[in-house]
């Protein structure tokens, strides 16, 4: 056996040497990339000659060890490992090393303080042979090395997943790990890497039978429920029973002090050499110094050294060459995609999805379960495992925000939102102080998805609200953006639902048209809250009043453009800003929407007198008598300056010629028509000077008759169309002008 394994060794560093992986040469990349240091040259050859030999030395000591040596009475042993630990901490370890200390910690010669060590200084800096991870595998069916040995093996296989030259041999032995699901201490990392290389083929009845009598035997555990949650999106006839769903998490942390060694060796690399490092593993672009988001976001590409690599390993071991999937890294252009859509595998590492169009492309079009649940899990852990409120430099704050934008960018491209991004806000939104990462985190809450709506007001709304009215004014402008691009998210995702009757419904039950109505209503009913409470606090802003508006734009048309039967009006501690507001811009806007309102409500009662009730809804007189009361003070305003006179609104402007004549105005009534309106005015000045330029006092009186129908022409070729529109749909005489005219 002893000499079948020696052979074996020997055939994979042949392999490698001819494929120049050697130490020479992996030492004179890593120090010398591009030769940039011409002055120090001597004294890097120098130092990469003595750092060759303490690793050929060390290695070729461990190969050579056959009985067991105890650590505290060999210094020889100390010097070798304290070598290869401070090689691997460095700069990482070559890909030879890999196969000569994994046999070594797995054979049991040593002892477990040794082992550990030994499996703690596997970083990669380049790849990690399949074949080595494989022997190192064989290894554990002997049974030589103790229980805590192996479980530090798996965490350190799941966490250098990505680092395998190819994982085809890995794959074959789904079964051999299977196996070792009975042994308690391993089951969670067994669990986590069956997960990473689950396919449909391997989904098995007696498999199935084994989970579930793991989970009777010890209970919900959920690394066993991600497991059999796999299995149920790839075979659901074989997995019956009820899962819990929105698991935050599935798998503990298992990088234990991988992850930490590699992201530091990139970066120093990186901020050490101006040219790109083999050491990352993304593809041929510029390398990114990210070293916790986003280090995960790039698909592990394969070199043409790899390639030739993996060619003369297959000769040599007799391996077919021949893949039936298509590798996602050699995946460049659509029509590839259109080509191999049926053969694609995706990678392990989740993340890269989401900077790769194309894969983003093949979630929205196959709607594979097994690839979002994938998704849903790596991101959960990222956002909920990694992420937290805490106080990190300025280089961790601003990777983060790359992060979340990426999550921001994939969201508008499959133009639906992420479970786990949705679980992390109602976890972050009640702690969030409003400030770190305000941009993103508001952009994200646009994007929550329908398949959940009764944390909505606990987890979003109230911690919105507390954050709006203890912030600035642009806080609670960006805000309320947020607010109408989820609305409007919402109303598209019902709009194309409707419309395709083929598609499955959401897996809530709330997203029924009533449950839909009900939180569409709350989001309208929420937004008008915090905008009047915020006009009065920023004393009518018309920079917020423009926000507010453009909010409520979206709101008149529901019913009309996007199928939906609901119409809500904006409060009057909207509505009356709005109409005496000192801006044109927002009178004139408020004007278009009161037109869009009116558009929608006779839709409506069209529909119902002729009995074609579109989605069986109908509306409340209470909408038709609100809109009656708004259109009657608008008119008195702007028209027939009766406004204080004709307004019934409880909050209206109806008040007594008693108490008007106290405010000493002369004209009071004419204070807000068209011409005196403080937001028409300038309009009104430049239409005197231009129809009466030699007339220095500025008579608005002059304005009348025929010389009204040329001020409302002046205003419509200003580009005032609201105002138009409401003006020609809700004035009677000018209404019946304009129909006649046409």
């Amino acid at each position: 056996m002893q000499r079948r394994e020696s052979s074996k060794t020997k055939q994979i560093r042949q392999v490698l040497h001819e494929n120049q992986t050697d130490l020479s040469a992996y030492l004179k990349r890593t120090t010398e990339p591009g030769k940039h240091v011409q002055n120090n040259q001597s004294s890097h050859g120098q130092t990469n000659d003595s750092l060759q030999d303490s690793l050929e030395h060390a290695l070729s000591y461990f190969e050579k060890i056959q009985g067991s040596v105890s650590l505290k009475k060999s210094s020889i042993l100390q010097k070798h490992l304290t070598t290869v630990e401070s090689i691997a901490l460095q700069r990482g370890l070559p890909p030879e090393a890999f196969g000569v200390l994994l046999k070594v910690s797995l054979s049991g010669r040593l002892a477990d303080t040794v082992n550990t060590r030994l499996l703690k200084s596997l970083i990669p800096a380049l790849v990690i042979p399949e074949a080595s991870v494989v022997l190192a595998i064989s290894l554990l069916c002997v049974g030589k090395c103790s229980g805590n040995v192996q479980v530090l093996f798996l965490r350190w296989l799941i966490t250098v997943f990505d680092f395998l030259d190819r994982k085809k041999e890995i794959h074959a032995l789904y079964g051999f790990f299977f196996s070792f699901l009975q042994d308690d201490k391993m089951c969670p990392f067994v669990c986590h890497l069956l997960y990473l290389i689950t396919r449909k083929e391997n989904v098995k009845p007696f498999r199935v039978r084994r989970l579930l009598d793991l989970q009777s035997k010890m209970g919900m555990q959920p690394h066993l429920q991600a497991l059999l949650s796999l299995y149920r999106l790839y075979c659901p006839e074989l997995v019956t029973i009820v899962l819990p769903g929105n698991r935050k998490a599935f798998f503990k942390n298992p990088e234990g002090p991988w992850k930490a060694a590699i992201n530091a060796i990139k970066q120093s690399k990186q901020e050490n050499s101006p040219v790109p490092l083999p050491l990352s593993l993304g593809m041929a672009q510029p390398r990114s110094r990210k070293r916790k988001w986003n280090t995960q976001l790039t698909i592990p590409a394969t070199s043409a050294n790899q390639v030739n690599f993996k060619e003369n390993r297959g000769k040599c071991f007799g391996l077919s060459s021949t893949n039936e999937t298509f590798p996602v890294e050699q995946l460049k252009t659509f029509s590839q995609l259109l080509r191999n859509i049926h053969r694609l595998e995706f990678p392990s590492q989740m993340g890269s999805v989401l900077t790769n169009p194309l894969l983003l492309h093949y979630i929205n079009c196959m709607k594979d379960e097994s690839v979002h649940l994938r998704l849903y899990y790596w991101m959960g852990h990222i956002l909920q495992e990694e992420c937290s409120w805490y106080v990190a430099d300025k280089q961790q704050h601003e990777e983060f925000k790359d992060f979340l934008e990426t999550v921001y960018r994939s969201e508008c491209f499959l133009q639906e939102g992420f479970s786990s991004c949705e679980e992390f806000l109602y976890k972050s939104l009640p702690v969030w102080d409003g400030f770190c990462c305000r941009s993103q985190i508001l952009r994200l809450v646009s994007w929550i998805p329908l398949n959940s709506f009764s944390e909505m007001k606990s987890h979003v709304y109230d911690p919105l609200a507390q954050l709006f009215f203890t912030s600035s004014l642009y806080f609670k402008c960006s805000v309320i953006e947020s607010l109408k691009e989820l609305l409007q998210n919402w109303l598209i995702w019902h709009a194309s639902h409707l419309e395709s009757e083929l598609d499955p419904p959401v897996h809530s039950l709330n997203t029924t048209l009533c449950g839909l109505v009900d939180k569409v209503a709350e989001l309208v009913h929420f937004v008008g809250w915090i905008s009047t409470i915020g006009l009065h606090m920023e004393d009518n802003s018309s920079f917020f009043l423009y926000f507010i508006l453009d909010f409520y734009e979206t709101v008149c048309d529901m019913y009309l453009l996007h199928n939906l039967p609901l119409l809500i009006l904006p409060p009057a501690g909207v509505f009356y800003p709005a109409l005496l507001s000192m801006d044109s811009v927002n009178l004139n806007q408020l004007c278009y929407i009161m037109y869009r309102y009116r558009t929608n409500l006779v839709a409506a009662k069209e529909n119902e007198q002729s009995k074609k009730k579109i989605l069986q809804f109908k509306f409340s007189s209470q909408t038709y008598q609100e809109y009656n009361q708004y259109i009657t003070a608008m008119v008195g305003c702007l028209w027939t300056s009766s406004a204080f006179q004709k307004d019934t609104h409880p909050q209206g402007l109806g008040m007594d010629d008693e108490l008007l004549k106290t405010t000493t105005v002369q004209e009071y009534k004419h204070s807000f028509n068209i011409v005196h309106h403080p937001a028409m005015m300038g309009y009104a000045v430049l239409f005197v000077k231009q129809a009466w330029p030699d007339d220095k006092t500025f008579n608005f009186s002059l304005i009348k008759g025929k010389k009204w129908n040329w001020y409302l022409e002046y205003l419509y070729a200003q580009g005032l169309n609201g105002l138009k529109v409401f003006i020609e749909s809700s004035v009677s005489r000018v209404s019946q002008a304009s129909h006649s005219k046409a």
